[in-house]
Formats: structure tokens, C-alpha cells, sequence
């Protein structure tokens, strides 16, 4: 009985320490046995090792390196802000606006042309950089990039930082950090004075806010599916343009189903991006929260192309003759980029829509001493990652309708 009595005391000591300690440090044995048994990001790994590997080849080794290595950013600049103390800081630091970088890239394109590179060393014909190249010989049309844009990089190799930017005088923040290679979607849209603008898929905002320092926009109308993401978008928004703008009705931001858009506004945009969700490759072998690898969103993930294609047959069909429409995604997948905009060129055939597809092999050229691009592509140009430039990836499509 005695016996008794003490395990009853020193039970009721348990409980009473119990309540002593405070709730946030308490541990529940069933937390442990919660965690996931394989990792999403280790899901994502091992599928990139089974398909990129085969896909990029030699290539391959240095791309995983660098998809695991912390990415390289550029600060684009906020035109509507008062930036000028601000660009001298970043140039004084060593910072370069890779965009005014293309006269360079220019020069070089016309040192190739007659068979010598920027350094005198022997250099290819046009016609010989990529054999299994669709244009064949044909001589690539010089491209025209979206002007006022303007992004400052570290030089390559640099690893340093950016400091988060500063609200000026009347609380915009003066540039957005991004990655570099996330423009180039942007700059290659070619936006001119007075187009009309469509951004199917613009969460998290760094491509709208991107189109908007263009300044020659008419119209813009900026989409998301999701509401939340939208909400993220207008925040940004708040945090980067003038009170007038966002009140413009120039400014249009929606939260329609971007595969129908096609059927809301048919015919319509001078120009279209359709930047697509993806399998965020970076994001994936790095992040558990919201990692499209996990077991949950398995059957999201597999119908991924499926969503891509009828996304971009959206986009095509919004786009007015004559129009241009762009393609992209964040990912190294070839199912993922070039079979789906041959895909959805096929699909637009058949309804009777005629597309041209744009040559982007002048980009490499243009923008080499900045980003990586993967050789041999048979449709498009791709940023790929690199130690010393750790940038994408980014896959970009660009096609033009002709009827």
C-alpha cells in the first residue's frame, strides 16, 4: 500500500513539472514519426539524375553542382523610383547592367560572321554553330530587346550579395532582386510603344514589374490562377509603381483560369507571355515547403505538360496576328520545353492558326559573358547553371502568329 502511494505521489510530481514547462517546448513523440521517409527534395534529385543526365549528358555534372550551390541574383532596376544614388553605389561596387552589355554581344555576332571571334581566334560560320538547328544555314535575324530595362550583376566568378533595397523619398523601393536570366524572357518579348500586353501566368511579379519599366505598354492586364499568388503579385506592385499607375485603367490584374483565356480574349495582345508553372528545378532539390516532388502532389506534378501546352495554346490564340507570344518555364526539362511548344504549334495548326517560330540563337552571343546557355538546342535557347555564373535555369520559346 505504502508502495502504491508513492508511485501515485511521484506521478502527480510528473504531471505537476509537466505544467511547468512552457507549451512551444514541449516535444510529441508522434512529431517524429510524421517527418517524411523520403524527402521531397530528394525525390526531385534523384528524378533530375535519371533525365538530365541523359538529356545534358557531360554537361550534367556541373548543372547538378550548381543547381545545389546558392543562385546568383541581379537587382532590377526600378524606374519609377528615384534610382540614381542607388545605380552609382551598385557601378561603384563593381556591379554592371548586363542589358547595355548587348552592344558588345553585337560586335561580336559580326566578328563571327566573317569567320574571326572578339579575341582574333578562327571563329564559326553562322550556319555551322548548330547543325540539328531547324533554321539550318539560315543567318539568324538580329533580335530587339525590350527597351529602359535595366538589371546590375556581380561579375562572373562574384559571389557577393545584394543588400535588400531601400524605399526612397516617396516609399518605392528602388530595385527587386531576382534572377538575372529571369529577364531575358522580358527583354526578348520585345515590347514597343503602345503595345497591348498579356502575362498568363505573372506570380510571384518580378516579370510583370519587369514589363512595366518598359514605360511603352498601352495595355497591361496581368494573371494568375491562383488568388493567393495574386494577392503576393498586387504587393508587390504596391511596393514598386505609383499610386496612378496601379489606379490606371492601363493596369488590369485577374485571377481567371489562364487555359481559357484563349476564349475570353481571342485575337486580342500584341504581345503574350506565357512564363508557365513548372517543376522549379532550383526550388526542388533545395526546398520541402511547397516542393512539387512530394508524394501529394504526384499526379500535379506528371500532368505538368499537359498544363503547359494548353496554357501556351491559350497564349497563342489571345495573341492577335502578326502578334508574338513567348514561352517559358524555370526548368531543364525537355518534355517540359520543347515538347511542349511543338506541341501546342501543332495543336495551333490544326485550328487554323499559322505560327513562325523566332530563332533566339542570337541571345547566346549577346549575353555569353553573363549567362551559360545549353548548346545544340533544336527548339529555343536555355540558360543553364554554372559555378561561375549561377543563373537559371531558364528555357525560353518564341513564337510569332501569322494568321
Amino acid at each position: 500500500m505504502a508502495a502504491l502511494t508513492g508511485t501515485r505521489f511521484l506521478l502527480r510530481k510528473v504531471k505537476a513539472s509537466r505544467c511547468l514547462t512552457p507549451k512551444r517546448t514541449r516535444m510529441k513523440a508522434k512529431w517524429a514519426t510524421t517527418l517524411p521517409k523520403y524527402p521531397a527534395t530528394n525525390l526531385a534529385l534523384q528524378h533530375f539524375e535519371a533525365t538530365y543526365n541523359i538529356q545534358l549528358g557531360p554537361l550534367w555534372p556541373s548543372v547538378r553542382v550548381s543547381l545545389l550551390s546558392e543562385r546568383k541574383y541581379g537587382a532590377l532596376i526600378n524606374n519609377f523610383s528615384d534610382n540614381d544614388a542607388v545605380v552609382r553605389d551598385l557601378q561603384d561596387k563593381g556591379c554592371q547592367d548586363f542589358v547595355s552589355c548587348t552592344e558588345q554581344g553585337v560586335q561580336s555576332l559580326a566578328e563571327q560572321e566573317v569567320g574571326r571571334d572578339s579575341d582574333g581566334t578562327p571563329g564559326k560560320k553562322l550556319g555551322e554553330i548548330n547543325n540539328n538547328n531547324p533554321f539550318g544555314d539560315q543567318e539568324p535575324a538580329p533580335l530587339r530587346l525590350s527597351s529602359n530595362i535595366k538589371c546590375f550583376v556581380f561579375p562572373r566568378g562574384d559571389i557577393a550579395r545584394f543588400k535588400p533595397s531601400r524605399p526612397d523619398e516617396q516609399r518605392l523601393l528602388t530595385y527587386y532582386l531576382m534572377d538575372a536570366a529571369s529577364l531575358l524572357p522580358c527583354l526578348v518579348l520585345d515590347v514597343q510603344e503602345g503595345h497591348t500586353v498579356l502575362d498568363l501566368c505573372a506570380a510571384p511579379g518580378g516579370k510583370t514589374l519587369a514589363l512595366l519599366q518598359t514605360q511603352a505598354i498601352r495595355f497591361l492586364c496581368v494573371n494568375d490562377s491562383s488568388v493567393s499568388r495574386t494577392s503576393r503579385l498586387k504587393k508587390v506592385l504596391h511596393s514598386y509603381a505609383p499610386k496612378e499607375l496601379l489606379t490606371d485603367k492601363r493596369l488590369r490584374v485577374t485571377s481567371f483560369d489562364g487555359t481559357k483565356w484563349g476564349e475570353i480574349e481571342r485575337d486580342t495582345f500584341d504581345r503574350v507571355l506565357v512564363d508557365v508553372p513548372c517543376t522549379t528545378d532550383r526550388h526542388s532539390v533545395l526546398e520541402e515547403d511547397n516542393n512539387i516532388f512530394s508524394k501529394s502532389r504526384t499526379t500535379e506534378r506528371r500532368r505538368l505538360p499537359q498544363l503547359q501546352t494548353e496554357l501556351l495554346l491559350s497564349g497563342i490564340r489571345a495573341t492577335r496576328p502578326g502578334g508574338e507570344v513567348l514561352y517559358s518555364t524555370c526548368s531543364l526539362s525537355q518534355p517540359q520545353n520543347q515538347y511542349v511548344a511543338e506541341q501546342a504549334v501543332h495543336l495551333a495548326r490544326e485550328e487554323g492558326i499559322q505560327l513562325q517560330v523566332i530563332d533566339l540563337r542570337p541571345l547566346n552571343r549577346m549575353f555569353r559573358k553573363t549567362f551559360n546557355f545549353a548548346p545544340d538546342l533544336l527548339l529555343g535557347e536555355m540558360v543553364v547553371p554554372h559555378l561561375t555564373a549561377n543563373f537559371g535555369p531558364i528555357y525560353m520559346c518564341k513564337l510569332r502568329r501569322l494568321s
